[in-house]
C-alpha cells in the first residue's frame, strides 16, 4: 500500500511541477537578423529612389536596435531619430503618425511625450505578423515624417512573404 500511495503522490507532484513549468515559461517569435537587415535596407532604397538620404532602425521586440543603415550624406541627427522612431512605434504597438496626432498638445496623452526614449514624429511603424509584435523601424531624414513613413511601408512589403508563418 506505501508503494501505491508513494507512486500517486510522486505523480501528482510530477504533474505539478509540469503545470507550474508551462504557466512560468512563454515563447516568442522575432525576426532574424538577415530579415531585420533585409528590410532596413528595401526601405533604404525605397527613400533612396524618391532622393533621400536617410537613416533606417530596426529594434526587435525588446527595444534594442537589431538592424540599422545610413546613407552616406544622411545628416548626424538621423541616427538617434530613426531609432527612436522604431522604439516608439514598437512600445506603443501604432505608427508614429498616429501618436504624433493623439498626444498634441490639445489632448490628455499630451503628457506621454515627456517618456524617455519615446519620439511622437511621423516615420515609424510596427513590424507584426501573425499577432505577434516582431519590432519597429524607424526611419529619419526624408523632407517629412509621412515620406520617411511611406519608406518603411515599402520596407514592410519587401519581407511581407518572409513573414508569413
Amino acid at each position: 500500500m506505501r508503494f501505491v500511495y508513494r507512486s500517486f503522490c510522486a505523480g501528482t507532484f510530477a504533474l505539478i511541477a509540469v503545470s507550474a513549468s508551462a504557466e512560468s515559461t512563454f515563447s516568442l517569435t522575432s525576426l532574424t537578423p538577415d530579415v531585420a537587415l533585409k528590410l532596413a535596407t528595401a526601405a533604404r532604397e525605397s527613400c533612396n529612389e524618391q532622393g533621400y538620404q536617410v537613416a533606417v532602425a530596426v529594434v526587435d521586440r525588446s527595444g534594442l536596435l537589431q538592424a540599422f543603415v545610413r546613407d552616406r550624406f544622411a545628416t548626424p541627427h538621423t541616427v538617434e531619430v530613426a531609432e527612436r522612431k522604431a522604439w516608439t512605434a514598437l512600445s506603443f504597438r501604432i505608427p508614429t503618425s498616429e501618436m504624433e496626432k493623439a498626444t498634441n498638445q490639445e489632448t490628455t496623452m499630451m503628457g506621454i511625450r515627456h517618456a524617455s526614449n519615446a519620439l511622437m514624429v511621423g516615420g515609424g511603424l510596427p513590424i507584426e505578423a501573425a499577432g505577434s509584435l516582431l519590432g519597429g523601424i524607424g526611419i529619419s531624414g526624408a523632407p517629412g515624417g509621412d515620406l520617411d513613413e511611406a519608406c518603411a511601408a515599402d520596407g514592410l512589403l519587401a519581407i511581407e512573404d518572409d513573414l508569413l508563418f
